[in-house]
């Protein structure tokens, strides 16, 4: 008998300043995320694309789940244009 696909465990981390969050498997960095759209990206490179980003248990959103990308804006006024 074959072994099950088995997929890494994931961590996106929590938000750096910049609102940037790394993405991690194990000890291996796989890319630094600015937008829900960058992971999947960064999991596309890792051939790990058939990963449902928004509803895996295999991804530990940590410091917020995949619709909390705060970065300077929040903590910064934009002036308008």
């Amino acid at each position: 008998m074959g072994n099950p696909t088995r997929f890494p465990h994931i961590v996106v981390h929590p938000p750096a300043l910049d609102g940037s969050r790394r993405v991690t498997s194990g000890d291996a960095v796989l890319g630094v995320a600015s937008h829900l759209d960058d992971v999947v990206e960064i999991l596309r490179l890792a051939d790990l694309d058939r990963i449902e980003v928004e509803v895996s248990d295999l991804i530990d959103w940590q410091g917020g789940g995949p619709d909390d990308w705060p970065g300077l804006s929040e903590h910064h006024e934009q002036p308008e244009p």
